[in-house]
């Protein structure tokens, strides 16, 4: 009990001198093995053993197949980033909601939405969004309250709408479905984007300076708006269907 005391002592301060998070546990996990198996720190049998699982455990984790699609799901978020699938999924959703007041910010939600389909990530999402719609926000004199707070709400989607690296991690720990997960995880998702944006229309009906109305786009343009998001349905549609046809099912 005292050296794990000692251990969790050792990470905070780490952490706290600016170590990131995983490389202090992973740095005190090994020296800790290596005290326990050879007595010392000094102790080259005891440091022999603790290299030795670090590298057994890097080479399990990289060959799991499971867990291979969590950085194939970072890796399909920077393809739609750079190719501007995401600016054209924001331009749809503003087409049809710009015009309302608030209607940037739910727009924004929306895209969100869209874009945790893809990468399965809420850090990509909130990321990637606030590129995209922070500027289209102030330009219309959207407060930064609002602003931030729908990027920062719109991501956290990304670990309820499937595909969801949280999602994959826990079917993979808990030997659960991951298919019945995803599928669990879709009516909650929808629930959350139907609350945020109620949350946006209530904050502009208490302030309306905060989330001006837009233009309105005519259905012309709207139309046009939708083809974009044709590849944004294909690239959720694989990314799906391609961590569901894992073992866990």
């Amino acid at each position: 009990m005292i050296e794990a005391l000692i251990g969790f002592g050792l990470v905070l301060l780490l952490v706290f001198l600016r170590m990131p998070i995983a490389f202090a546990m992973g740095l005190v996990g090994t020296l800790g093995f290596a005290l326990e198996r050879g007595g010392s720190l000094f102790d080259e049998r005891g440091l022999r053993a603790s290299i030795s699982m670090v590298g057994r455990l890097v080479l399990d984790t990289a060959q799991d197949y499971g867990l291979s699609v969590v950085p194939l799901f970072i890796l399909m978020g920077l393809f739609v980033n750079k190719g501007g699938l995401s600016r054209e999924l924001y331009a749809a959703s503003n087409a049809f909601l710009g015009h309302l007041r608030g209607g940037l910010a739910m727009a924004t939600i929306c895209a969100c939405a869209g874009f945790s389909a893809i990468s399965g990530s809420s850090l990509a999402t909130a990321a990637t969004m606030s590129k995209v719609a922070m500027p289209e926000m102030r330009r219309f004199g959207y407060s930064d309250r609002l602003s931030t707070a729908s990027i920062a709400a719109g991501g956290t989607l990304g670990i309820l709408i499937p595909p969801s690296v949280i999602l994959v991690i826990y079917g993979l720990l808990t030997e659960t479905s991951i298919g019945k997960l995803f599928i669990a995880g879709i009516i909650p998702g929808l629930l959350g984007v139907l609350f945020y944006l109620g949350a946006v229309r209530y904050v502009v009906w208490r302030t309306p300076a905060a989330g001006p109305a837009g233009p309105r786009a005519e259905w012309p343009e709207r139309l046009r708006a939708l083809r974009g998001v044709w590849a944004v349905l294909l690239s959720s549609a694989g990314s799906t269907g391609s961590s569901t046809s894992g073992p866990c099912i």
